[in-house]
């Protein structure tokens, strides 16, 4: 499994050159950019200009582009109007919330990448027949959109009751829309278990995120500061026919002088486990 590095541990800082040098230094081939206007901002032309000439000339590869979440650049803070929902029943909201994403699919054209990864609806949304309506809506643009410049769609289960592996399925059977997915494990392990979510995302599944925490908070934890088996959660990764990267989706640590040479340790680490023996 190829390790790659979501830029999630180093979200709170604008992406540079640096931190992506750091990342390569550390051992990682490639890096998943986690798009929030804090860390890359896709309506800085100079940010992805510079980045671009930058990954054109480096072996560092982008795996995956997270899609923002808020409009603003500061999480969310500047208020509820800034939240990103491509679930939003309201047309003219949706319509602007589809136009942030196409901006940030738009690095594509300088920064290639594989993967857009995208939520269902809002961490605790409720489900909604009528906002499943307005995702279909919007994911059909994004798609086409997407599509355009050579990048794969990926839904993410997400904490609500909306994108739990069921339920996208579901979403997927209803709208055709013929999507696959990012699993991610930190999700799985708050909402139906892993092996669950696993079973049910297993042949739609082309990407991961894999983080650790305590089964209610979404704390993004380095694997083995929470309470996921890793042991069995590497034995089901392993079983992905599509050959899912190990990719660590982390939170930046206090006190920790070098996060990402010890995140590098910690995929070395997953990618030594080993299926137990039948």
């Amino acid at each position: 499994m190829t390790p790659v590095l979501s830029t999630h541990l180093f979200v709170r800082h604008r992406l540079t050159t640096v931190w992506l040098e750091r990342a390569w230094n550390a051992g990682f081939p490639a890096v998943e950019i986690f798009c929030t206007r804090q860390h890359i901002d896709y309506r800085d032309k100079a940010q992805i200009t510079e980045l671009g000439h930058w990954f054109r000339d480096s072996d560092l590869k982008v795996h995956s582009l997270h899609s923002p979440m808020f409009s603003d650049d500061g999480w969310g803070r500047s208020g509820p109007h800034t939240v990103i929902d491509i679930t939003e029943r309201t047309k003219a909201k949706r319509i602007a919330m589809v136009g942030e994403i196409k901006r940030a699919l738009e690095i594509a054209d300088l920064v290639p990448f594989k993967y857009l990864i995208q939520h269902l609806g809002v961490k605790g949304q409720e489900y909604d027949d009528w906002r499943l309506e307005a995702a279909f809506s919007s994911l059909e643009e994004i798609k086409v959109f997407a599509g355009q410049r050579g990048v794969e769609v990926l839904l993410e289960n997400t904490p609500n009751k909306m994108s739990s592996g069921e339920r996208l399925n579901l979403f997927l059977q209803e709208t055709h829309l013929n999507l696959n997915y990012c699993f991610d494990a930190g999700h799985a392990h708050m909402a139906h278990g892993i092996e669950n979510e696993f079973a049910a995302m297993k042949d739609r599944i082309r990407s991961v995120h894999l983080h650790d925490n305590n089964g209610s908070e979404d704390s993004h934890l380095f694997p083995g500061e929470g309470t996921i088996d890793w042991n069995k959660t590497m034995a089901l990764l392993r079983s992905c026919r599509s050959g899912c990267p190990l990719l660590l989706e982390l939170a930046e640590p206090e006190n920790m002088p070098h996060p990402i040479e010890e995140a590098k340790r910690v995929a070395d680490r997953l990618s030594t486990i080993q299926p137990p023996e039948q």
